[in-house]
């Protein structure tokens, strides 16, 4: 189970607010690692956030007994890195918010089996957005053993491609 992760942008106030409002959450600094980083709150039962760092940020091990902190370091703008998150919104509620940012957004299902909204935060991070429909979805579907299932009908176990 995750309980938060984080990401970099180019405004993190801002993107930290507008996923805050896909939560009905809240967005507040979040000094502890690099000046200028936000934090949403989705205020839920697992006190799930998603901590904004400015772009270029990376996280460094400190030495001795001392927390990991923060530099800037590249400013790329794409990453493999992406979240989905689940909103209580509908699809329409979602595509408003993408729309008054300028942000993509758009409609798939992955797989033929549950949909997501890909929500281009910045127009270069994304995050899959869950609706209440969505995320039935994907709990029915991404389960281990329907994983496992799929793998052996492509002929593979454990991403480990079978012997003849």
């Amino acid at each position: 189970m995750i309980f938060h992760v984080s990401i970099d942008a180019d405004d993190p106030r801002h993107v930290a607010e507008v996923i805050a409002e896909l939560w009905d959450g809240q967005a507040t600094p979040f000094p502890p690692v690099i000046a200028g980083s936000w934090v949403a709150m989705a205020g839920d039962e697992r006190n799930t956030i998603i901590e904004v760092y400015p772009r270029g940020t990376e996280l460094v091990p400190a030495e001795g007994d001392a927390d990991s902190y923060g530099v800037i370091g590249s400013p790329d703008r794409r990453s493999a890195t992406h979240i989905a998150i689940a909103t209580r919104m509908g699809a329409t509620e979602v595509f408003a918010i993408a729309e008054r940012e300028g942000w993509p957004a758009k409609y798939r299902k992955r797989g033929g089996v549950f949909g997501v909204i890909e929500f281009w935060v910045e127009g270069s991070r994304m995050i899959e957005v869950l609706t209440p429909v969505m995320q039935s979805e994907y709990l029915g579907a991404m389960t281990v053993g329907n994983w496992n299932a799929m793998l052996a009908s492509i002929g593979m176990s454990r991403g480990v491609p079978e012997m003849a």
